[in-house]
């Protein structure tokens, strides 16, 4: 039975060897890692399906500014393990994210994916205005869902990073701390 729940540290080396599975090297490349790349996920919003103690799925929230004082998510990304595609796992994890996104009393998210596949979720293309994403993306994949009506009316402006820095390693520190190798 498949279980959704909360990502923990534990499971950051099967999400990458999923995400690798599923988008390989190009998935560095892409706008959205722009706008994730040194930060934590929103907090609680970073989830896993599992199956046999084993993560099948995965979908992250990220918070952003959609355009000036407008504090929003951006979804992504979400992959399912290839042989459990088209089972609902996705959808599950999309319909978890999403409620916890609006009980932790976010407004609005945006994605930049498969129109089709979003919209069944209330994604549309609409929802995000004249936003604009800080390099290349295909403007109709780029879509919003507002999670309060009327939070993403008017969007205008640029997307923006926020929320939490990664921690960077002290290496330093890591290094002060390893035990010296006794001289024989």
């Amino acid at each position: 039975m498949i279980q959704i729940r909360e990502e923990t540290i534990a499971d950051l080396a099967a999400r990458e060897r999923l995400l690798d599975t599923c988008f390989g090297e190009a998935r560095f490349t892409k706008t959205c890692e722009r706008l994730r790349e040194g930060r934590l996920p929103a907090e609680g919003l970073a989830l896993v399906a599992e199956l046999d103690g084993r993560v099948v799925g995965t979908v992250r929230l990220w918070n952003v500014a959609a355009g000036p004082d407008r504090p929003s998510l951006m979804l992504g990304p979400l992959a399912v393990e290839p042989d459990l595609q088209g089972h609902g796992v996705g959808g599950r994890l999309m319909r978890a994210a999403l409620a916890r996104a609006a009980a932790l009393g976010h407004r609005s998210v945006i994605l930049v994916g498969d129109a089709p596949y979003y919209a069944r979720f209330g994604f549309t293309t609409e929802a995000v205005g004249t936003l604009c994403l800080p390099g290349p993306y295909a403007r109709d994949r780029f879509q919003g869902l507002e999670l309060v009506p009327g939070a993403l009316a008017g969007a205008d402006g640029l997307v923006q990073a926020t929320g939490r820095p990664a921690p960077v390693p002290d290496l330093a520190a890591a290094e002060a701390a390893r035990p010296l190798a006794l001289a024989a």
